[in-house]
């Protein structure tokens, strides 16, 4: 039998770095150590109760254990089309310009499939959330990575990939509020981006998952209030974050007609749609009260003050994010050499306190780690005391523990 590793897709993916470090948290907790997981930004509060009810609801209808539309029923697109009417004042077809996705991640992940050929180029921000580039070598395309930190014009690298990548870039693809590292765009960056594809023959890609997980005030624009926004882009948002409905897997692509088309017929071929109860429910959860969305904001808010504070105190100095559910830290001064894996590896043996080391969102993440806001004020106190007790340890010697237990 082959190795699978030697399979044309499985062969171009690398080691996935958060491995080990969920390897060490996985051991620790096996010895009953009380390791708190700040690793993965996995939604630790339920759904809002009216949703949940309505789930239960339509569970009692025989009809709707059948299969489901894999575009999504008719009254959760009408139901998107609406969120982005009120929210962005985006007028959508539900029609031609919306369609249902199992997560952000599948749809996102499909549409490359759909819209890529091998050869293809898929310009990437580097630090990014890992489906961006590797959704595209999944597909069979390059990825051509655009730097994205404080230290690089980002529109000057775009258009020298534009100018020397051969052939001609087919996606460019952005996410703001950005996971991992928390940053926001106004929306005269999107018009920018949106007349240079245009002007290229350029698709976008918006991944806008954190939309709604704002805190100074300025909700987060969409790439399609830019004038031009739908002749180029499709944008991908989910419930995930938004009603902490992460394991329902519901998500949403729209905007541009010939890209939700391409994604539709995709998906005909690939999926029968999420199970028409969650559908619903998610549809309840689109037009119903939204008191629910500004309280997990507000909750999040008050973690991120904690923690920031919290840390800055024990001499990490962080800055808090304007949006998402993440800190985007750097690597102490005294661990700065050691890079992101091995500096979350000494967190969880020293601190007991697991994070997502920011070489796992490409090389450019190396220097940070990204913590995410998805244990309780209480629990984000108990991590501030491990860190504070690592931060005031003699970092030579640690390193040099590290070293020799390395060795």
């Amino acid at each position: 039998m082959s190795n699978p590793n030697e399979f044309f897709r499985i062969k171009r993916l690398p080691p996935y770095v958060f491995a080990e470090v969920n390897s060490r948290k996985a051991k620790l907790r096996a010895r009953g150590d009380d390791v708190i997981d700040l690793g993965m930004g996995n939604p630790d509060t339920p759904a809002p109760p009216h949703v949940v009810a309505k789930l239960k609801e339509t569970l009692a209808d025989p009809k709707c254990h059948r299969y489901s539309l894999s575009r999504g029923i008719p009254g959760l697109r009408k139901a998107q089309a609406a969120y982005y009417q009120r929210r962005f004042g985006v007028t959508l077809d539900p029609e031609k310009e919306v369609v249902v996705t199992l997560g952000s991640k599948e749809g996102l992940a499909n549409l490359l499939q759909a819209i890529t050929a091998p050869g293809d180029v898929v310009m990437v921000p580097n630090p990014s959330y890992p489906i961006h580039p590797y959704g595209s070598i999944i597909a069979g395309a390059s990825v051509w990575h655009l730097p994205r930190t404080p230290n690089h014009d980002f529109f000057a690298i775009l258009k020298r990939a534009i100018k020397h990548c051969r052939p001609t870039p087919t996606v460019l693809i952005l996410s703001f509020p950005c996971n991992p590292t928390t940053e926001v765009v106004p929306l005269e960056f999107y018009q920018e981006a949106v007349d240079l594809c245009k002007h290229h023959g350029i698709y976008i890609i918006s991944d806008l998952a954190y939309c709604e997980l704002y805190y100074d005030g300025n909700p987060p624009p969409s790439i399609l209030q830019t004038k031009g926004g739908k002749d180029v882009a499709i944008e991908f948002t989910t419930l995930s974050k938004t009603y902490s409905m992460a394991g329902w897997r519901m998500g949403f692509g729209v905007g541009n007609p010939t890209l939700v088309g391409a994604l539709t017929k995709m998906k005909s071929y690939l999926d029968y749609g999420a199970f028409t109860p969650i559908q619903v429910a998610a549809t309840a959860a689109l037009n119903g009260p939204q008191d629910c969305v500004a309280e997990l904001r507000q909750m999040y808010k008050e973690r991120r003050d904690v923690l920031v504070k919290g840390l800055n105190d024990a001499g990490w100095k962080v800055e808090a994010p304007a949006a998402s559910m993440f800190l985007w830290a750097p690597i102490p001064e005294a661990y700065k050499d050691l890079g992101s894996l091995a500096f979350s590896q000494l967190l969880i043996e020293k601190a007991e306190v697991a994070v997502a080391p920011g070489i796992g969102f490409g090389e450019y993440g190396d220097g940070h780690v990204r913590i995410a806001l998805v244990e309780n004020k209480h629990r984000l106190r108990q991590a501030v005391r491990n860190i504070k007790g690592f931060l005031a340890e003699d970092p030579q010697q640690v390193i040099r523990e590290l070293a020799a237990e390395n060795a």
